[in-house]
């Protein structure tokens, strides 16, 4: 049958096709959960990386903010738990489940930030920024979670990208079945995101009162080429800017692709389920780290408060 929805959207906007934005949402998380099942995180691992991390002097405010952080993404993994146990048609929950995982994501960054420097940001864009400098810079989150691009100049990005990749010749496309595949697609997805970014903030440039006072349409000219870089060389990659891209494709510019056309249900159930064990484990990483920062006996109180007073039907030692 003919897809006249689609065929609509190509018509009035710029519509990626629903293959290649299916794959791009797919195979990273597949690639994800691969990278993250093959024995990198278990907890003596988690606890060795994090072996050397010490508790600060205390700061009630700032733990505050770490539990009640922590408290709306355990609330979030609870929401993907319930999603992935619901295979009837599991199409009918991708997108709210993509959701759900975002936010577990973004809660569980915005309680590491709190525990590293006590911080709280109001948007998401500055959390990721933050994110950059009191974590990942640190050496305070575990690989793929790590993954980062120092700047959006494309020499940097290159040489940066080209230093994960090695002789990896796999990508995005591949729907990964091992450990080599989906570090090629985490590569690619991070080499992606970086162009997106770099887009948005061309974008950005084109309409400041420096760039049209230039009198041009391009990036061709030497002082554009200098505008354009000093701003992209403030700007990077990283995991939670990914994930941010990630909510927007499902939520806002890729309407159609994942509940229309081609029937990948079999796909679509295990991406439901990779979508919780990915968040679930970095929750479970984030908690060693947390429960080392806040005020001595404090995360166990918190965990029994949990138990004791939370309405939600997951117990928290399932993630925590």
């Amino acid at each position: 049958m003919a897809q006249w929805l689609l065929n609509r959207l190509f018509d009035t906007k710029d519509q990626p096709k629903p293959r290649f934005a299916f794959q791009g949402t797919v195979n990273w998380m597949r690639a994800l959960s691969i990278l993250i099942e093959n024995g990198s995180f278990e907890d003596q691992k988690i606890k060795d990386h994090y072996e050397a991390v010490s508790r600060r002097n205390p700061n009630p405010e700032a733990d505050t903010l770490v539990f009640e952080n922590m408290m709306m993404a355990f609330h979030n993994q609870a929401s993907l738990v319930r999603l992935a146990e619901d295979s009837t048609n599991p199409y009918d929950v991708c997108r709210s489940a993509i959701i759900s995982w975002y936010y577990g994501t973004y809660f569980t960054c915005s309680a590491m930030i709190a525990a590293a420097s006590g911080s709280k940001q109001e948007t998401h864009a500055l959390t990721a920024k933050v994110w950059q400098s009191d974590i990942v810079n640190r050496g305070l989150v575990m690989t793929p979670f790590s993954l980062s691009l120092s700047s959006l100049v494309e020499t940097v990005m290159e040489t940066e990208i080209l230093a994960y990749r090695g002789s990896n010749i796999h990508d995005l496309n591949t729907y990964a079945k091992n450990d080599d595949e989906a570090w090629g697609a985490v590569v690619s997805y991070l080499k992606g995101t970086w162009d997106y970014e770099k887009w948005r903030v061309e974008e950005r440039i084109r309409t400041s009162r420096e760039f049209k006072a230039l009198g041009v349409d391009d990036f061709r000219t030497k002082k554009a080429r200098e505008l354009r870089d000093e701003q992209l060389a403030k700007n990077g990659v990283n995991f939670l800017i990914q994930a941010f891209r990630y909510r927007g494709k499902a939520n806002y510019r890729d309407s159609i692709y994942l509940s229309y056309g081609d029937d990948n249900s079999e796909k679509i159930e295990i991406f439901v389920r990779d979508l919780e064990k990915v968040s679930r484990l970095f929750q479970h990483m984030a908690a060693y780290y947390l429960s080392k920062r806040v005020e001595k006996d404090a995360w166990p109180k918190f965990i029994a408060d949990m138990q004791a007073n939370s309405r939600l039907s997951l117990d928290p030692q399932f993630v925590f």
